[in-house]
């Protein structure tokens, strides 16, 4: 595919001023140079043209390698054919038949102006390049312009001396063609394909890298047949490798590139292409931000990659990094000076192009891959090893050097395994599980022992599990358990193995995993103690078998102490407080000197998150937090399942529920989301928190949408379903399904008693039935239920479960008798240690409800009003609208100003969400305004609500929008 030539008038203006003076009588040199495919024979056939219509006689070769042999062959075809010279023999007389051929050329300039054009004068033989040499010495008093293109392109063995060497300035008028820019690049591409569109023309201006060879070939290509049930018209669309371009102009024209350039040039380019493949993928075309949706607690990232421009002329190319030119340089086997010096040419004219971080990579993956197109994979594979070596050597980025052993085979070193081990460490701490997996696996094609096996397979199959889920995984732990190891690093397959099959619902073969992993631990009492703690956390998944494990560990604890760790008997304390034995103050009691006791690794996990759930439910929110984060530190390194990990994230979820912190609650929608979408085994706890929070914020669609979306009726048997129906429950009564919610809550009830779990620490069931029959008309069974439940809270005894039980004990006992137990639910509430959230303005809510019932409507309002501005604190925007509905109610004027919209935000909340449509992150809008993070994420909740949204996403659109009156949502009886 040809076309007019862009971007070389300088070219055509230098010789046509030369031509004049040829035909004046004043000879000289034009030598065009430029790299391979730049288009030096197309202006030199310009410049034949050019001659020829002005008068001039035209003599023209084009030089090939296979002349070399030949002496003055390029100037024997130049000439025409010279009888004297048809048996010159390569050891002739140079001299004599130079001096024979300038007499044939004089001859030949006494006819009339000539023009000699020579294309690719650097395959030249010898003596043709010194006789052209010497005749331009001569002929600038002949009538006679020499035109010659010459290759001028950095290459990894240094190039000859070109036809210019030694001569004079003032005969040569040497002019460079460069790369073509963008513009003149996307014309070519609009006159072959006339509909094509901004972004497929930019791609292919990159794919052609401004070299009108690789460009004309693409075009022919996508010009050729299209594949059957291709759209007919319009451009087709640029394929991911060159196998799919037809009829293959593209890859063979980079094919002769490489070959122009020689072996040694070829074998850097092909490494460098390999190499890349190794390095984190980047985006091909304009750099973008992605912005991460969901709640304050995300932040919106910008990305930062970019696609810079090909330094074309007007200064210096960026520099090429040291380390990656030693590291091609090590690969290909070349000199790292001459390989810094190839990688900058090459960024010079376009067909490499520096990325985010510096290191230059091919213009296009089509580019790449055409470079690639017939390496072999052994060589390829050898590439990768021999740059994971040196940049080992170097001390770079763990990660860097395995990403380079990914792409090899065995190496059969110690130093491979410990690396790529390192590199799944340094992925789990940054949450990409898939690829610390990818890692391990590449592990395992190295020579292992059993042992060093059996852990790899611990660690992979964990990961596999957490970023897959489902029988690869399982498949992994199980090998790991047929394998030798030690007895500690048995205990961790066992408890993973199991973790694993709990989720997938098989408990019992999960416990049977368990049991016969003790019973091989003979002599290890403290592994023994560990694998029954963690048959203890398993069994929660199965009613019987719970039952049973606490039976014989209650006994045991008894009966036989030293048989019962620390763990385990932090697992009792739990197990006592939610059957409504013991007290907050004597669990925590009981959990702290547990704490204070040494631990053995391996069980530590256990006991921190037992005791974080306790110091939950007892209202110690600060140190529930800390010890959350101390387990989760212990589960995740290394990076193996553990049914705790999970256990701890619920605890996380459960103490921003008890400090009323929405902004945190939404959070947990974006993980809750994944989890819905995998689970096998039913919602889960956090899944109920997901549900909570739009409930909270007064979403009652979308609060409807979560608590549809999985099946209750196929969900196996656990403490999470439960807590979900609870959930469902408070989500039904909210939107005004008093019956529903009954059925929910009742279900629970009765599937929580069934575990013996009879404290309302965890699901206060009977208030919420209480509720509903008060809602429903069954006053006396109401009133009954809500006494029962406030006896069970006084045993457990923290001002959040007593005052919830008073709140509603209250509003069922009704008269001056409720009217005092909603003060007390108010005083109790207050004296909590920690923010008692939501169940205060709750409180607050009722108190004020019956105080407008007793006709007390001073009190009532002031109650009312201080609930609705801790409502707002909160971003309870359902309770808000109940207590400005009871305020009105009351008699009570509402400020005038609207509640929502963009008017109704304060200025900071203005001032943080203008910075966050703009693409700050929560951190970065922190240190902007010198304030804290939890500051940052408060004032972005309070704005979510107030704009009516739910994503980081809707904030720019949001900001801009008009206020609108808030609509208050459905009360529950």
């Amino acid at each position: 595919m040809t076309g007019p030539l862009r971007e070389r008038d300088g070219a055509r203006e230098l010789l046509a001023a030369e031509t004049e003076r040829a035909r004046s009588g004043s000879g000289g040199l034009v030598l065009l140079q430029g790299a391979t495919g730049t288009g030096r024979t197309s202006v030199l056939e310009g410049a034949v043209r050019d001659a020829a219509a002005r008068g001039l006689r035209v003599l023209r070769t084009r030089c090939s390698p296979e002349d070399t042999g030949m002496p003055f062959a390029t100037v024997l075809q130049l000439l025409g054919p010279v009888q004297d010279f048809t048996d010159l023999a390569p050891d002739a007389d140079d001299r004599g038949s130079a001096a024979r051929l300038w007499r044939l050329l004089c001859a030949y300039a006494a006819e009339g102006p000539l023009l000699l054009a020579v294309d690719d004068v650097h395959l030249a033989d010898a003596p043709s390049r010194r006789w052209l040499r010497e005749a331009v010495r001569r002929i600038d008093r002949l009538p006679v312009l020499l035109v010659a293109s010459e290759r001028s392109q950095y290459d990894i063995d240094p190039p000859g001396a070109g036809l210019a060497h030694s001569l004079p300035p003032s005969l040569v008028r040497t002019h460079t063609i460069a790369p073509l820019g963008d513009t003149a690049a996307a014309e070519l591409i609009r006159a072959a394909f006339p509909a094509a569109g901004p972004a497929w023309t930019a791609e292919c201006v990159r794919a052609g890298t401004g070299n009108p060879m690789l460009l004309h070939a693409l075009l022919d290509d996508l010009g050729g047949p299209r594949p059957a049930g291709h759209a007919a018209g319009g451009a087709p669309s640029l394929p991911d490798t060159c196998a799919a371009l037809y009829p293959g102009s593209y890859p063979a024209a980079v094919s002769w590139w490489l070959n122009s350039a020689g072996a040694a040039t070829a074998e850097v380019a092909r490494c460098l292409a390999a190499l890349e493949e190794a390095w984190p993928q980047e985006t091909e075309g304009a750099s973008e931000a992605e912005e991460a949706e969901g709640s304050p607690e995300t932040a919106a990232a910008q990305d930062t990659r970019e696609t810079p421009q090909p330094c074309t002329g007007g200064g210096p190319a960026d520099p090429v990094g040291p380390d990656v030119a030693r590291t091609l340089a090590e690969a290909a086997g070349a000199d790292p000076a001459r390989v810094t010096g190839w990688l900058t040419a090459m960024t010079r004219i376009g067909l490499l192009r520096p990325d985010s971080a510096g290191r230059p990579r091919f213009a296009h993956r089509l580019l790449r891959d055409a470079v690639l197109t017939g390496w072999p994979t052994a060589r390829r594979e050898a590439a990768h090893r021999v740059a994971a070596e040196a940049m080992l050597r170097r001390g770079e980025r763990v990660e860097a050097v395995a990403a380079h052993l990914l792409r090899a085979p065995g190496v059969g070193l110690p130093w491979a395994v410990r690396v790529l081990r390192d590199a799944a460490t340094v992925a789990v701490h940054d949450a990409r599980p898939g690829a610390a997996a990818r890692y391990l696996r590449r592990a395992l094609d190295e020579p292992l022992s059993d042992e060093r096996r059996q852990q790899l397979l611990t660690e992979l199959g964990s990961l596999e599990y957490a970023s897959a889920g489902g029988a690869v995984g399982i498949a992994r732990l199980a090998e790991a358990q047929h394998l030798h190891a030690a007895p500690r690093d048995r205990v961790r397959a066992a408890v993973a193995l199991g973790t694993a099959l709990v989720g997938r619902g098989e408990v019992t073969t999960a416990l049977e995993v368990l049991r016969r992993t003790e019973g091989s631990l003979d002599g290890h009492p403290g592994l023994t103690r560990t694998v029954r703690t963690a048959t203890a956390l398993l069994s929660d998944a199965d009613l019987a078998t719970r039952q049973e494990t606490y039976r014989r560990l209650s006994e045991s604890g008894r009966h036989a102490p030293e048989l019962v760790g620390t763990a385990s008997r932090a697992l009792l304390v739990r197990y006592e407080a939610t059957a409504g034995l013991i007290s907050a103050g004597q669990a925590m009691t009981r959990v702290r000197a547990l704490l204070a006791k040494p631990s053995d690794p391996l069980a530590e996990p256990f006991l921190l998150g037992t005791a974080a759930a306790v110091a939950e439910w007892a209202d110690e929110l600060d140190e529930a937090e800390r010890l959350v984060d101390r387990g989760l530190a212990g589960c995740r390194h290394p990076a193996l399942l553990h049914p705790m990990e999970d256990a701890l994230l619920n605890t996380r979820a459960d103490i921003a529920a008890a400090r009323g912190d929405v902004a945190r609650l939404i959070a947990v929608r974006g993980d809750g989301a994944a989890v819905a979408a995998r689970a096998q085994s039913g919602p889960s706890n956090r899944d109920a928190h997901v549900l909570m929070a739009p409930v909270h914020t007064g979403r009652s669609e979308e609060a409807g949408r979560l608590a549809d979306a999985f099946d209750l009726s196929r969900a196996p048997e656990s403490w999470q379903l439960n807590r979900f129906l609870y959930a469902r429950g408070v989500q039904r009564l909210a939107a005004g399904d008093p019956a529903g919610a009954l059925h929910d809550f009742l279900e629970c009830g009765r599937r929580q008693t069934a575990r013996e779990v009879l404290s309302p620490v965890v699901t206060p069931w009977r208030t919420a039935v209480a509720q509903c029959r008060l809602a429903l008309g069954g006053g006396q069974e109401a009133l009954a239920l809500a006494t029962e439940e406030l006896r069970l809270a006084r045993v457990w005894n923290t001002p959040r479960t007593v005052g919830r039980a008073l709140r509603v004990l209250g509003t069922a006992t009704g008269g001056h008798r409720g009217l005092h137990l909603a003060e007390e639910a108010v005083d109790t509430l207050r004296s909590a240690p920690a923010d008692a959230g939501m169940e205060l303005v709750e409180a607050l809510l009722a108190h004020g409800r019956q105080l407008l019932a007793a006709g007390a409507r001073a009190r009532a309002r002031d109650r009312l009003r201080e609930a609705a501005d801790l409502a707002e604190r909160k971003g309870g925007l359902r309770l808000l609208a109940l207590t400005e509905r009871a305020l009105r109610e009351g008699g009570a004027r509402l400020p005038a100003a609207a509640r929502t919209g963009s008017g109704a935000l304060t200025a900071s909340e203005r001032r943080i969400a203008d910075l966050a449509a703009a693409g700050r992150t929560n951190t970065e809008i922190a240190d902007l305004l010198h304030l804290a993070r939890r500051t940052v994420e408060t004032h972005l909740t309070s704005s979510y609500r107030k704009l009516g949204i739910g994503r980081r996403a809707e904030l720019p659109a949001a900001l801009n929008r008009p206020r609108s009156p808030a609509a208050p949502a459905a009360e529950p009886a």
